[in-house]
């Protein structure tokens, strides 16, 4: 027999608890399902504890640095990793208490611990038990990709999640991956005082972000003592003592690097093969993420899928905004949708890079008259007066609505400042409307109305 619901959310990443809320406060009986922690990669494996270690490894490079502000450390700077850890889990557990506490206090809602499958449209096991309802929400995210390398089974090996379990310094970490997740992580290492390592098969970092800006990326991290292995692919892998040995290809040229510990960082998979998808008429892609329209409905009529298991973006900030799209269709009766959603993200190495809207890249490519400007962190008074002077600024506009298409920041503050422009773009503002306001100083985001006065045609 079945236990009827209203709806049913399967996954409390960052959109299924908030949906979950929303429709238990509109009267509804709500069932949420999780298998493993509420909050999913963000709160737990993600965004929460990776920017809180990068806070600590900040602090460790900072005290390094202190002589050039004039102040005295005695003593060589050191890093006790299981503070760090510890410190880390302090931070993720008060998080995930606050969660837990919120829903529990929620009369309409029952969360459910286990692993939910279904059985058809409608219906979703949980172990023993069976449970129905006419709208049921997917937001079961995904998970750190592992290749199929030869000996990938036999060695020990690091993902972003088991990483955080980790309260020892490496000898020499290296990380397969040059993207976000990979090259955030470089960093951090390299400050707590290990040797680090990126293998790639790229020609260089964030390869999706333009050449300039991947170029100062390499730049940041070099000079921390971050080796870089470009065009490099694995071929396998075997133990090496406590550690991990890799061989390497690089054109026609072999080769192998040693480390005591490997973390794997390239990309991500679908929290999809556990659901039974078929049983409900659920189509997915080849990758395995969940197929929706802009509005996020699945195929099967009543099941919405919100967050990265719908391969929309891998971000906490599109995931909440999914949960804001379906709330505001499903209980509102409104038509928002991710059709025109700007896209957004961040790379958080130190200094941060932020980025909105189209790379100069994806400008050139789509033929549209256009207007750039660019300008070194170098020539930012606040930047200068932090010491911190590396990076640089970008913005692209079209030349002839005057509104602005994209932009990079890569500087002290540039995951904060960018979001300044992104107004101008989500209300369809022309820049000069930003060249006509007077800014703070000595601030950062004073020097965009100057930037944005530079403008030149894009050639």
């Amino acid at each position: 027999m079945s236990d009827q619901f209203d709806a049913i959310v399967i996954g409390a990443g960052q959109s299924g608890p908030f949906l979950a809320a929303r429709l238990a406060g509109e009267n509804k009986k709500v069932a949420l399902i999780e298998r493993e922690h509420v909050g999913g990669t963000c709160v737990n494996d993600g965004c929460t504890p990776t920017k809180t270690l990068v806070a600590s490894a900040r602090a460790a490079w900072m005290a390094r640095r202190a002589g050039d502000f004039g102040v005295a450390v005695k003593g060589p700077v050191s890093v006790d990793m299981k503070a760090v850890k510890a410190r880390k889990d302090a931070v993720v557990g008060a998080s995930v208490e606050s969660l837990t506490e919120w829903l529990g206090g929620i009369e309409a809602l029952e969360y459910i611990e286990g692993e939910g499958r279904f059985l058809s449209p409608s219906e979703v096991q949980i172990g023993e038990r069976t449970i129905t309802a006419p709208q049921i929400f997917i937001n079961t995210g995904a998970r750190a990709a592992v290749p199929d390398w030869p000996g990938i089974d036999k060695v020990p090996y690091l993902t972003n999640s088991s990483i955080m379990n980790l309260d020892t310094l490496p000898g020499h970490l290296v990380i397969v991956g040059g993207s976000y997740i990979g090259l955030e992580f470089a960093q951090m290492y390299a400050r707590f005082g290990a040797k680090v390592t990126v293998i790639d098969r790229g020609d260089r970092p964030a390869s999706r972000e333009d050449a300039d800006i991947s170029a100062w990326i390499r730049k940041i991290l070099e000079a921390e003592g971050v080796t870089f292995l470009f065009k490099t692919t694995v071929e396998s892998v075997t133990r090496a003592g406590g550690g991990v040995l890799l061989s390497l290809k690089t054109g026609e040229r072999r080769a192998s690097v040693e480390g005591s510990h490997l973390l794997i960082a390239l990309g991500r998979t679908p929290n999809t093969d556990a659901l039974n998808l078929p049983a409900a008429g659920v189509k997915t892609d080849k990758r395995g993420y969940i197929v929706t329209d802009e509005h996020l409905r699945t195929s099967a009529p009543g099941i919405w899928a919100m967050g990265d298991v719908n391969g929309r973006g891998a971000f906490t900030h599109t995931s909440y905004n999914e949960f804001e799209i379906v709330g505001d269709n499903v209980i509102d009766k409104g038509d928002r949708s991710v059709a025109g959603r700007i896209p957004v993200h961040g790379l958080f190495i130190d200094p941060p890079l932020g980025r909105i809207g189209m790379s100069e890249d994806e400008v050139r490519k789509s033929g549209r008259k256009a207007l750039i400007a660019t300008r070194p962190m170098s020539r930012v008074s606040r930047a200068k007066e932090r010491g911190e002077t590396q990076g640089m600024m970008k913005v692209l506009v079209d030349a002839d609505t005057k509104q602005i298409l994209g932009a990079a920041i890569l500087g002290i503050g540039g995951d904060e400042v960018v979001q300044v422009l992104l107004q101008l773009m989500a209300a369809r503002t022309p820049y000069t409307t930003m060249v006509e306001t007077v800014h703070i100083h000595p601030t950062v985001s004073e020097l965009l109305p100057t930037l944005l006065g530079d403008l030149k045609p894009l050639d």
